[in-house]
């Protein structure tokens, strides 16, 4: 069985002071908590989550990656800066970066592979629009996505790393995709990985994102192909971040 795994995306979102109190409750409730737990949080609070989460079982992350190691790419970060900073995953290709800062199905691929170069292991994210899905492109499209990765750094790369589908019309919504919707999604995306190599497609942890809150997480968290959730704007609630780490139990 998958070893769940619960994730916050803090987006733009905090403070110093916030910051430690949410960090210090998240770390007093994970006793009970069997599911694997990370935050993945701005930038500049990284210093922060890693001094404060270095002895504690909830890993932390970055948003975001430059797809450069290193040179003239004013107000962009390394893998390598991260990985200094103990990061242990790092969201790519989240639908925010695509729409709103141009990132192309190749950029997000070529994220994919810096962070893995630098041993993080890649979040990456894969939805579609509510235009696209009443259209009836939703496989299309999430195929798309996930294709340019695998052209790009090869199935076996996903290995060492996490898909979340996050269908876009769901994220900061209210709107939740019903469970049989997103099931249907997340076995389509393992079916079409098992097509490529069957051993992988079945350890691949596969998370949903998009308005993931303790009041449905149970009944999302008990299909069979949804391993966890990319959690937004519960996590920085501790309270309902700890209870969806429950419900993943």
């Amino acid at each position: 069985m998958r070893k769940k795994l619960v994730a916050g995306n803090w987006k733009m979102h905090g403070s110093l002071q916030q910051n430690a109190l949410l960090l210090e409750r998240l770390k007093a409730g994970m006793p009970g908590v069997q599911c694997a737990v990370a935050v993945c949080v701005p930038h500049p609070y990284l210093a922060q989550a890693q001094s404060l989460l270095a002895d504690s079982l909830v890993l932390w992350g970055a948003q975001s990656v430059s797809e450069h190691a290193s040179g003239a790419y004013t107000g962009e970060v390394s893998a390598s800066m991260l990985r200094e900073f103990g990061c242990h995953h790092v969201l790519v290709g989240h639908s925010e970066r695509r729409s709103l800062f141009g990132e192309t199905d190749a950029v997000v691929a070529a994220k994919f592979v810096a962070a893995q170069k630098e041993g993080l292991v890649p979040v990456l994210c894969l939805g579609e629009t509510l235009a696209e899905r009443e259209a009836g492109h939703t496989m299309a499209v999430i195929l798309r996505q996930l294709s340019a990765v695998i052209d790009h750094a090869g199935v076996v790369a996903l290995a060492s790393a996490v898909v979340a589908y996050e269908p876009v019309w769901a994220i900061g919504t209210g709107v939740t995709a019903s469970p049989a919707q997103a099931q249907e999604v997340h076995a389509a995306i393992r079916v079409r990985l098992a097509e490529l190599d069957s051993g992988l497609a079945g350890g691949l942890k596969i998370l949903y994102g998009g308005s993931v809150k303790p009041q449905n997480a149970v009944e999302l968290f008990a299909q069979a192909d949804i391993d966890g959730g990319l959690i937004g704007g519960a996590a920085l609630v501790a309270d309902d971040f700890l209870a969806i780490c429950q419900a993943a139990n």
